[in-house]
């Protein structure tokens, strides 16, 4: 399990280093402000959508490894899914960060976000790893208020 453990820390800070689809989409269908007041986490998700797909995702913002990399693997688990699909997603991604340790994870349908599985140990970076994805819901609603955990 170190081994695994590991794995999912290089994975983690790989993507908070070098974070994927971190840059504006100037003419976004749609775009969402997050922010963690406790922590001051703090992310804008832009959306192009084509019909009932996500064409494009992309962030920017600042915060924590853990809001940063979720952030990453979020742009690219939904890129090119339909909106269904990414809200089905986002209830998987949501159950496993809130589930208790130790709860069996659907790695076949989360793929590379199972890394960020093991949030739910740490109750208190589960809203780091959630702000991008309620941002996300935000922007597939079209919301214009900021999104916040607290």
């Amino acid at each position: 399990m170190p081994d695994l453990r590991e794995l999912y820390q290089d994975t983690i800070l790989d993507h908070s280093k070098r974070p994927h689809n971190f840059h504006e989409i100037p003419e976004a269908s749609s775009k969402a402000v997050g922010h963690n007041p406790l922590c001051g986490d703090r992310v804008t998700v832009y959306l192009r959508l084509d019909g009932g797909n996500i064409a494009d995702v992309a962030f920017v913002g600042q915060g924590c490894a853990i809001s940063k990399a979720s952030a990453s693997l979020m742009t690219d688990a939904v890129k090119g899914k339909s909106l269904p699909q990414a809200r089905d997603l986002f209830e998987k991604f949501h159950k496993m960060v809130t589930g208790r340790p130790g709860d069996p994870v659907d790695t076949q349908s989360l793929g590379k976000l199972a890394v960020l599985s093991g949030v739910c140990e740490f109750p208190v970076r589960v809203k780091c790893a959630s702000l991008p994805w309620h941002t996300l819901q935000a922007a597939l609603e079209r919301k214009q208020e900021t999104v916040s955990l607290e």
